[in-house]
């Protein structure tokens, strides 16, 4: 085996165009072939080698693309473009990327799109406590048995919440920090707590901030950002 070989779901992920698992539904399907040959789950591919998808070339490219978006209300984070409202129309981005988590289509704030898979799950995994501020407002004024509860866990889904951090910053108004990504999460906190959610703006993901870009706008990761984000 050559050493330099990595598996086919791989190497077709690293061209831009799928996550490694669309890219094994796609071998499955009989859409891949390599020089020539069928491609099955477990080949190797090889740098020089002839790979098609669908009878055309697959084109390496040579970078990734890593995006910081201000997501606006009204844009749903999904790829699929029946949804008139998906991300990836709103953005309009050349390439293919697609959204590393979500964000319901009410909230706004900050969401990562990238062209490259493999670090979608391990950004996403929840084992690995990743912490994601958010600022919100509520339909009365902030209490402080309001503010304890908000910090402690609390019953969802059929499991209770990491402990968090909450911090009042107005008379309704309070930023948080959460280790979790339960559906709607901060919402059903709220919810529980007697209150209702009227905005929910995320601003950072780990050591990435939204600081003061436009609302519906995008801009690249920075070279520090990245360095942080990448897996070595």
């Amino acid at each position: 085996m050559n050493r330099d070989s990595i598996s086919i779901n791989k190497y077709i992920s690293s061209a831009g165009l799928c996550s490694r698992r669309e890219a094994d539904q796609w071998i499955e399907a009989g859409r891949v072939s390599i020089n020539g040959q069928p491609a099955a789950k477990g080949n190797r591919g090889n740098e020089g080698d002839e790979v098609l998808i669908d009878g055309k070339a697959l084109r390496k490219k040579s970078r990734h693309v890593y995006l910081v978006y201000h997501k606006p209300p009204g844009v749903t984070t999904t790829t699929d473009h029946s949804d008139k409202s998906n991300i990836i129309d709103k953005i309009g981005f050349p390439e293919r990327i697609f959204p590393i988590g979500r964000l319901d289509k009410s909230s706004t704030g900050l969401i990562l799109l990238t062209s490259n898979g493999d670090i979608v799950n391990p950004i996403l995994r929840k084992e690995n406590k990743h912490e994601k501020e958010y600022i919100v407002t509520v339909d009365k004024p902030i209490n402080n048995r309001f503010l304890q509860q908000m910090s402690q866990p609390i019953p969802m889904l059929g499991t209770r919440t990491l402990p968090c951090k909450v911090e009042q910053i107005g008379d309704r108004a309070f930023r948080i920090i959460l280790t979790q990504g339960l559906n709607r999460q901060i919402r059903r906190m709220v919810e529980f707590c007697g209150y209702k959610v009227r905005t929910l703006k995320r601003i950072r993901i780990m050591h990435i901030h939204l600081d003061d870009l436009k609302v519906g706008a995008w801009r690249f990761l920075t070279r520090d950002e990245l360095k942080a984000l990448l897996p070595e």
